[in-house]
């Protein structure tokens, strides 16, 4: 583990031969094809236009990879050596797949000019230091063939995804992005930051000890993130609806009513009965504005009415706690 982050164990670039640099080439190639086919294939059931895109940009990559296969037949014959990115110190890394996912529109694209872009300056960088004449033109040859690699990115989008595909596809997956996060994440943040509040204000109000009405508040919110996480993701599977994962969804459900009880129950943690109340006050009114302004965001509801409904609806469950509590 320590040799990959320090770079123990890699060759230093000005230390390849010319072979190894072809070589080296060849495996970077081949990576990038594995890497467009696999954006293809995560995109390819609600992008399929994306997903062409990328299927295309891989072939090109394994016609580049035949090309350069070629070269190295003629010039130092059929063993090609074994050398990957990660035998290189500074040379451009991949991110693995998954650590771009779940795989956006326009994260995708960007990652894949970003591939090119990347590629094509190390090749351009690692010329200007090479002084044998004829790795200096291999070098540059690399660096022109990604320079047209970024330039086939530009034109296969244009010929796959145009303009009108492209902000459908937005769309779509702005759509997606809300029904599976923000709706249920905004259902949990509702339910923990209002149906709490009576629970904890009358803990606080009846027992005014701060440690207390801290476990009350904590065991309500957990208590009611792990109720709504499950029902949300047992009472949809999302196939028919079109809500997407129902793991997802549990989990942006129950993780926000959670931290919806907990903001004003963690003010508790203070030993002073009043401090404690006041900041958790002051907590409660950020959290109703705050899902006001997700509503009118991502909803679309109209800012006041959202205010209103929201407010208007946390102020009478606090009113209620606060009167039980006191009675």
């Amino acid at each position: 583990m320590l040799s990959r982050v320090f770079g123990f164990g890699r060759r230093s670039f000005d230390s390849l031969s010319e072979q190894e640099i072809l070589a080296l080439a060849i495996s970077s190639e081949e990576d990038d094809a594995r890497i467009y086919r696999s954006y293809a294939d995560g995109l390819r059931q609600e992008f399929p236009h994306s997903a062409g895109m990328f299927e295309a940009m891989a072939k090109e990559e394994d016609g580049h990879r035949d090309a350069l296969i070629e070269l190295h037949r003629k010039r130092f014959g059929e063993t090609i050596p074994l050398i990957r990115r990660e035998h290189v110190k500074g040379y451009y890394e991949r991110k693995p797949d998954w650590l771009v996912r779940p795989l956006g529109i326009d994260k995708v694209r960007g990652q894949a000019e970003e591939m090119e872009r990347q590629a094509r300056l190390f090749y351009l960088e690692a010329a200007k230091r090479s002084a044998d004449a004829s790795t200096r033109k291999l070098l540059g040859d690399l660096a022109a063939a990604e320079q047209g690699h970024e330039n086939l990115a530009a034109h296969l989008e244009k010929e796959h995804v145009p303009q009108d595909v492209a902000e459908e596809e937005r769309e779509s997956e702005r759509r997606q992005f809300i029904l599976t996060y923000v709706q249920p994440g905004l259902a949990g943040l509702m339910d923990g930051s209002v149906s709490t509040l009576a629970p904890i204000f009358a803990a606080a109000f009846a027992t005014q000890d701060t440690w207390s009405t801290f476990l009350v508040g904590l065991s309500a919110a957990v208590g009611a993130g792990i109720s709504m996480g499950f029902t949300e993701a047992a009472h949809d599977d999302g196939k028919l609806s079109g809500r997407g994962s129902p793991l997802k969804r549990g989990i942006a459900n129950g993780v926000m009513t959670t931290l919806g009880g907990l903001g004003h129950a963690l003010p508790y943690l203070i030993p002073d009965f009043w401090t404690a109340t006041s900041v958790a006050v002051v907590v409660v009114f950020f959290e109703l504005w705050a899902i006001a302004f997700i509503q009118n965001r991502y909803m679309e509801t109209p800012f006041w009415r959202a205010a209103f409904q929201v407010v208007l609806g946390g102020a009478l469950v606090f009113a209620t706690g606060v009167l039980i509590g006191s009675a």
